[in-house]
């Protein structure tokens, strides 16, 4: 059975504030919990005035708290930002806070751009390149290795377990090298995905975490009861995207009516890829997108991403969306 899992980002909105989303994340998180949603991530971005998941393990503590069974992680850390003690430490705190519920998937990837990254490691020099070395430290010091010099407390023995987060082929290389599970990017991403999956199954070494590969696929629901709603609805993300790639990020913005058919040519044809590995619609259209998606990546877990205004129409989505996959297995297990 293919697990469905939740991506947020806590996004600020247009005339709300980040305690406002902190509430919303933790209110979503339980939502998920009650639908049957496996996993509950968030991310690390800096410098974005419409995402408050900077702190992410703080986040995790908050939304780990108001939950009692879901598993909570990071979709991803961006490890090149951080020592692999810190965030052992942070990972282990979690842990020990929310036994056996704590993932950490990792990035290499700064979450902003050169100035944010230099601002958060002063050292331009623990960079990307350094990114696999990075991982193996963290997994020795998350083990409680003994050839360490010394142990992470807390993190020792707490076994967390490690993902790799891609939006290429690297990310697929890597996590199957370290037998490491791999999660693609494809709710923001898509144009990799086929080849990242199979580079990533091809390759896989079974490691002590992880005896054969696992696949997890990023794909954004805008699900509403009509059509229209539904589309309305994704208008928000859409000027979110517009915004990002013009180098104008802000808060979430309310739904637009007729946002889309605003665009040039070329804004809507940036929009048409971004958007490759979603469903806009009811949960007739969800089930069939979602459905072909699944069929054609083979994926073992979905994360769902979506940008909503709404802090009603996201728990609502979300229903739809859980109720569109359970339709889906209902249908293959017949």
């Amino acid at each position: 059975m293919t697990k469905l899992s939740l991506l947020d980002l806590v996004p600020v909105t247009e005339g709300g504030s980040v305690r406002e989303a902190l509430i919303r994340a933790a209110d979503l998180a339980q939502h998920a919990e009650a639908l049957g949603y496996e996993r509950y991530w968030t991310a690390e971005h800096h410098g974005m005035p419409g995402i408050a998941s900077a702190a992410t393990s703080v986040v995790l503590a908050h939304v780990g708290a108001a939950t009692k069974t879901i598993r909570i992680g990071a979709g991803g850390i961006m490890l090149p930002n951080h020592a692999p003690l810190a965030i052992a430490e942070q990972f282990g705190t979690l842990e020990a806070l929310f036994p056996g519920r704590v993932d950490l998937g990792l990035g290499r990837a700064p979450g902003s751009d050169q100035r944010v990254a230099q601002a958060m490691r002063r050292n331009m020099m623990s960079g990307a390149e350094n990114f696999p070395q990075n991982v193996i430290e963290l997994q020795a010091f998350l083990a409680g290795d003994e050839r360490l010099a010394f142990q992470a407390t807390p993190g020792e023995g707490s076994h967390v377990p490690l993902w790799i987060l891609g939006s290429s082929l690297y990310g697929a290389q890597l996590a199957a090298h370290l037998g490491l599970p791999y999660a693609f990017a494809s709710h923001f991403a898509p144009d990799m995905l086929d080849e990242a999956l199979h580079i990533y199954r091809r390759d896989f070494k079974p490691s002590a975490q992880l005896q054969q590969p696992y696949t997890m696929a990023g794909f954004n629901i805008f699900a509403a009861d009509t059509q229209e709603e539904a589309e309305l609805i994704a208008t928000s993300a859409m000027q979110t995207v517009v915004a990002l790639r013009t180098g104008t990020p802000g808060r979430l913005q309310p739904p637009l009516p007729g946002y889309r058919d605003t665009l040039p040519p070329m804004a809507q044809s940036m929009l048409a890829n971004f958007f490759a590995a979603s469903s806009i619609g009811t949960q007739e259209q969800v089930e069939r997108d979602l459905a072909a998606f699944i069929r054609r990546t083979r994926v073992d877990e979905v994360i769902v991403s979506g940008f909503i205004y709404d802090a009603d129409a996201r728990k609502r989505s979300a229903e739809i969306g859980m109720a569109a996959m359970k339709a889906i297995e209902a249908e293959v297990t017949a």
